[in-house]
């Protein structure tokens, strides 16, 4: 299928690896010119190098800490003077660190606030001057905002604001713009793997039996891989998803069992 994607202009943020990475990939493999960034520059280059070398895509590759509107602001316009123009944008950051509400500090909430919901808000700023009608965005956000996770309140409270966010956005930029929330269940990334290390740890449990008892939670049986995850971004930010918006896809093999979506 023809997602409709080639020589697109696609934002995709923390694409150095994981998810943002699958994403990225998915986008590049179907045609679209990728900027991508990361906060650290030798990551992001080696991902930059990656993804022109198994699609022979364009590739911009540029450090940005997307907790700081200046380097936001910086990416945007970067991108924009080497293509002119932004026709998808894929939001997504590092998660907030685990914790009990009760143990949390106005600091750590003020840093999950900058880093989650601010993000989000600041990318979109930046890039909507620059995104002609037909447009489209896409947040990130973790299956804690339809059931919470133990010892992630932070990531509960910010992700849910900005699936908020999401459903306010699509009715304010429609017609010209969709935006749409993508959820990931257990993927086979870094983030899932230090959150099987704390359990582990925890629980007094090998990293192999804490995972061993999360997939008998998921119908499909294993882990979801990024490339998986890519395929789906990429299709919600493409023309072939133009009649979806305001909506949240949950990638998680059957894992969430809330009715309401």
């Amino acid at each position: 299928m023809d997602l409709g994607l080639k020589d697109k202009v696609a934002l995709v943020a923390a694409a150095s690896k994981g998810l943002g990475f699958g994403v990225a990939q998915a986008l590049a493999r179907e045609g679209a010119r990728v900027s991508i960034c990361s906060r650290t520059q030798a990551e992001v280059e080696a991902a930059g190098a990656k993804l022109r070398a198994e699609t022979n895509a364009e590739v911009l590759a540029m450090p940005c800490d997307v907790s700081s509107a200046e380097q936001i602001d910086g990416w945007v316009n970067a991108t924009v003077a080497q293509w002119g123009r932004v026709d998808a944008l894929l939001i997504n950051a590092g998660g907030p660190p685990g914790g009990l509400i009760k143990d949390l500090t106005d600091a750590q909430w003020q840093a999950a606030f900058e880093l989650t919901l601010m993000s989000t808000v600041r990318m979109i700023r930046a890039a909507l001057p620059h995104m002609p009608p037909g447009s489209a965005i896409l947040t990130i956000t973790s299956s804690s905002i339809k059931e919470p996770i133990e010892r992630l309140g932070l990531s509960t409270v910010m992700r849910s604001g900005v699936l908020g966010l999401v459903k306010t956005l699509a009715d304010e930029l429609a017609p010209n713009i969709r935006i749409n929330n993508l959820i990931p269940g257990r993927l086979d990334t870094d983030r899932v793997a230090a959150l099987d290390q704390a359990a582990a740890q925890r629980s007094g449990l090998s990293i192999e039996d804490v995972r061993a008892q999360s997939l008998t939670k998921i119908p499909l049986k294993r882990l979801g891989t990024i490339e998986e995850f890519g395929a789906a971004g990429a299709f919600l930010l493409s023309p072939a998803a133009s009649y979806i918006t305001g909506a949240s896809l949950r990638v998680d093999g059957g894992m969430m069992r809330s009715v309401s979506g």
